[in-house]
Order: C-alpha cells, then structure tokens, then sequence
C-alpha cells in the first residue's frame, strides 16, 4: 500500500511499517465485509499487505482482491476488498469525455481520459459500488475544480448508463471525492451533478460536529471529502442507517476533545492513514 505517507511530507521509510500495522489494526477494529482503499500501488503490494499485515491481526481473510491501474502515474489507485464474490468489475480509467457525451472544460482534449485515478465499479450481490478518488483541490483549485465537476459528470453518465432508472436500483459512491467545500466563481460545489437530488448524502445524517474525516494542518481546518453517495433506493430502504468515522489512525495533531489514538499514531507520521476510516453496516444487504 502506499505507506500511508503524505506527500508533502519528507518521506521517512521507517515509518512505513507502522503505518501499515496500524492501518491493519484499524481494518481488523471495524471488520467490513467490503473495504474500498485509496493509493494503492498494485494488486501485488495489496495482497502482500493482505497476507503479512491484515491477516496476522485475526481478522477474516479477504478472498476478493482487486486494484486496477488508474491514471494518477504514482502508483496511487483504487482498490477493493470483498469477502463476498464479485460478480462483476469495471475499470473506467480510459474513458474520455467524447466516449461519454461530455463537454470537457476549456483546454481538455476530449479525447483524453476522464478521471485522474478511476472510477472502479464492482457489483457484489444486489449492491453496485462506485469507488473513486476524485482530483484534489491542488496546486491551482480552480482548475481542479473544473477537472472534478468533470469527474462528477462522468460518474453520474456511467451510472445512468448502467441502470435504466438510477433511482430505483441499490448503488453506493464510495471514496475521497477531495471536494474541500471551495466554489468557483459562484459555481458551487464541483461535486454536485452527483449529490442530491441524484443521490443522497447518508454523511448528512451525522450531527454537522461529527462530519469530518481529514484535517488540513496547513490551514488547521476540518474536512469531509470522504463520501458516502447512496441512490435514491438505497437510502429510503436503510432510512435509519448512519455512517460511523474511526479516527483512532489519525496523527495526534487533528485530535479534538475527547478524541483518542492507537498506541503508537504520532502527531503526523506514524498513522494509520491522514484520512479517518469511514464505514456503515447496510444490514441484510449483502
């Protein structure tokens, strides 16, 4: 896995096994039947992780492993862990914009690929999931911007393609859609060809003091760009169901009152990764 440094810090190779213990800690304390990753290298180095970190901790094995090569260039792609099959799996790291019937902002080829990592779709059971990792909010976030409402548009043609009525059918857009709450020009949030009423946001059903799931320690701020976009008929058929954030793999610098850390989780480095753990039990659904 990607060692869970950041990448404007110095690279200290030390701490990339504690790290990656700690990064199975925390997947064996909230033990998902199904785990979307983000900045994976490969399908190697994630099951390696599998094998010599996530198994020892006890947890129950993962015996559906998939990451596929995105578009990032640094090894930093999508990845996904199911202990349930998976019925089907579709990269769309090569679709373009003219593939998609979409009007590229100013200055992208249309003929260049959409997302800067992918748009990872599995199908396990009755439940489609979206994993993404849309283009962060650097260096120049107006840019960005116009490149993630494009990757928003993208995910939203793909999932109307793949279902006759989105509204109706159970799918679930899972990841860092890296939208820090900046607008461009009075444009709003690039993000939202694909918030409500197209999906819903079950991270609104937590308390406004308890959505957030990174902290920007240049600007000391707190985010949520960790999405959990339902459709339509997966949110009315689980109307109850929250999202819970784990934050004990988060460095001690983003601790707030009453916040506690893993043994070992530093004030930056080690930690289990610089976002918090993000999971929702969708009882009976798979």
């Amino acid at each position: 896995m990607h060692g869970a440094w950041d990448a404007d810090d110095p690279e200290n190779e030390a701490f990339d096994p504690v790290d990656r213990q700690l990064t199975a800690r925390l997947i064996c304390d909230v033990n998902p039947d199904v785990l979307v990753l983000q900045e994976v290298f490969d399908l190697e180095t994630l099951a390696y992780f599998h094998d010599s970190y996530l198994v020892p901790t006890g947890v129950r094995p993962y015996r559906h492993q998939v990451c596929l090569s995105g578009n990032d260039g640094r090894g930093m792609n999508v990845a996904l862990l199911s202990r349930h099959s998976i019925e089907a799996i579709e990269s769309h790291a090569a679709v373009t914009p003219y593939q998609l019937d979409l009007e590229p902002p100013a200055g992208v080829d249309p003929d260049l690929p959409v997302f800067r990592r992918d748009c990872l779709m599995a199908t396990i059971g009755k439940l489609t999931v979206f994993a993404c990792h849309f283009k962060s909010a650097y260096p120049d976030p107006e840019a960005a911007w116009a490149i993630r409402r494009l990757e928003a548009l993208a995910t939203r043609r793909i999932i109307e393609r793949r279902f006759e009525e989105p509204e109706k059918d159970l799918w679930l857009i899972v990841g860092d859609l890296n939208e820090p709450g900046l607008q461009s020009a009075g444009s709003g949030r690039a993000i939202h060809p694909i918030e409500e009423p197209f999906s819903v946001d079950l991270m609104q059903r937590l308390p406004a003091s308890e959505r957030w799931t990174f902290y920007d320690r240049h600007s000391g701020a707190f985010h949520c760009p960790d999405a959990l976009l339902a459709s339509p008929a997966l949110a009315r058929r689980w109307p109850a169901c929250k999202p819970f954030i784990v934050r004990k793999g988060l460095g001690t610098a983003s601790i707030r009152a009453g916040g506690s850390r893993y043994v070992g989780v530093g004030r930056n480095r080690p930690h289990a990764s610089d976002h918090a753990a993000v999971a929702i039990d969708l009882e009976g659904l798979l």
